[in-house]
């Protein structure tokens, strides 16, 4: 037993190393990124940020096609496909696959949302051979063994059921139901338990074969590499997969507005989540949108929302708006909590601010004062290779471009009164929030 312990101190004292090891490398960064593009000997791309002030690397990646995806009756089967892709991989099977990650202190992970699979990886530069070909396996020779399968469902299920019960899960729901109808943007990434147990693993090889093609690929990588060697471990990983793939096309999207649902359940409060119709990230309007929508609801602590419904009236502890751009559609949600006999109220406040902002608009003092935080703010996104990975593949997802690190505060300071009390007057003017109600019965 002894050298089991020995082996837990040391993945222990590792795993510590490489999470202070992505804090303090991303220091420098903070301050200028200076993004490079890397091809690959197979043609593949990667945007890289380099820096070598600690022996770390991360890397994160997506593959364009994630939840929506999801074939009719087998909705959850892209989220069973990102819990299962480290459970097993090669001639490793799920505990030994998991061993070699301990071993090496080496972190593999995969996720989606609505419309991107996500895959990431953190490894120390001793063993960066060893963890880009354990991330190889998994890209390339995933088992979907049935027994680590089953486990995988059965976790995911728990969640379900969790979120069966849980407020804030319930009211967004109903609330994305109502807006959305049908829309695959509507659908639980996690499918219904019912779905989910469907599945099978030729379920999960066809889901895989489906998404998992060069032509939808972003990559982005940070740390303590150079681009010459970099270059041939994207082959590693990725040359070989299909060039192309037909991903089913995801309706544009219609959100509905001025409607109201509400379910009754037992609790000390009421949640409140509404939402509008907004702007794709790729809008001309889109920064005007997002400088109007933190003087709105989401500035956490300067927002007329926070001013009006929490401080000056006391009705909710915490109150907010933000912007949520997916491909084929914006939209504009917003969540507050309050006492049952106060939930009318509350919405009411909050309806005035909005009614407010598309008619008025913010004053030049409000304006100014939110494109100085949110251009002073900006560095807090670069606090972490992992962080910067992000960045640098969402970028390419939605075609910003290589330089965006260096003009988007620009673009923020180059926002205008007009500007924002246009886009205002676009995406609020004559019209109501949907509006969703988890809570006890009002008196």
């Amino acid at each position: 037993m002894l050298h089991i312990y020995l082996r837990e101190m040391r993945n222990l004292m590792s795993a510590g190393a490489l999470a202070l090891a992505g804090s303090v490398m991303s220091l420098a960064p903070a301050q200028a990124v200076e993004v490079q593009r890397v091809v690959s000997p197979a043609g593949i791309e990667a945007w890289l940020v380099e820096d070598d002030t600690v022996p770390i690397v991360a890397m994160n990646f997506s593959f364009e096609g994630g939840a929506t995806q999801d074939p009719a009756g087998k909705e959850g089967v892209t989220r069973l496909l990102a819990a299962t892709l480290d459970e097993g991989a090669g001639d490793l099977d799920s505990e030994a696959f998991q061993a070699r990650l301990e071993d090496l202190s080496v972190s593999i992970g995969f996720d989606t949302g609505k419309d991107y699979f996500y895959g990431n990886l953190r490894t120390l530069t001793p063993t960066i051979d060893e963890a880009f070909e354990l991330l190889r396996m998994a890209v390339k020779e995933p088992r979907f063994d049935p027994e680590a399968v089953e486990r995988m469902k059965s976790q995911i299920a728990v969640g379900i059921r969790r979120d069966e019960r849980d407020p804030d899960s319930i009211a967004s729901r109903n609330l994305m139901k109502t807006m959305l109808g049908d829309h695959p943007y509507a659908l639980r990434t996690t499918g219904s338990e019912e779905s989910l147990m469907s599945l099978a693993p030729e379920d999960l090889r066809s889901q895989h074969a489906h998404i998992f093609a060069l032509e939808r690929l972003r990559i982005g990588v940070v740390g303590a590499i150079d681009a010459a060697t970099l270059a041939p471990l994207l082959d590693k990983v990725f040359a070989g997969l299909p060039k192309e793939t037909s991903l089913r096309p995801v309706p544009e999207l219609t959100a509905e507005d001025s409607l109201e649902i509400e379910e009754t359940l037992p609790l000390p409060q009421t949640k409140l989540v509404f939402g509008l119709p907004a702007l794709t990230r790729t809008d001309p309007d889109y920064q005007a949108a997002f400088v109007m929508n933190h003087i709105l609801g989401g500035g956490s602590f300067t927002s007329w929302l926070y001013e009006e419904v929490r401080e000056k009236r006391g009705l909710t502890y915490s109150v907010g708006t933000s912007l949520a751009p997916y491909n084929a559609g914006g939209l504009l949600l917003g969540s507050a909590a309050t006492r049952a006999d106060r939930a009318d109220e509350t919405l009411a406040v909050i309806l005035e601010q909005f009614n407010r902002m598309a008619e008025d608009g913010p004053t030049q003092a409000e304006l100014d004062s939110a494109k100085r935080f949110l251009t002073g703010s900006y560095p807090l996104r670069f606090d972490s290779s992992g962080k910067i990975a992000r960045q640098l593949v969402a970028l390419q997802n939605v075609g910003l471009g290589i330089d965006y690190f260096e003009r988007r505060n620009a673009e923020i300071d180059a926002v205008t009164l007009e500007d924002v009390k246009r886009v205002a007057h676009r995406l609020l003017a004559g019209k109501t929030p949907t509006v969703s109600m988890v809570g006890p019965k009002s008196n």
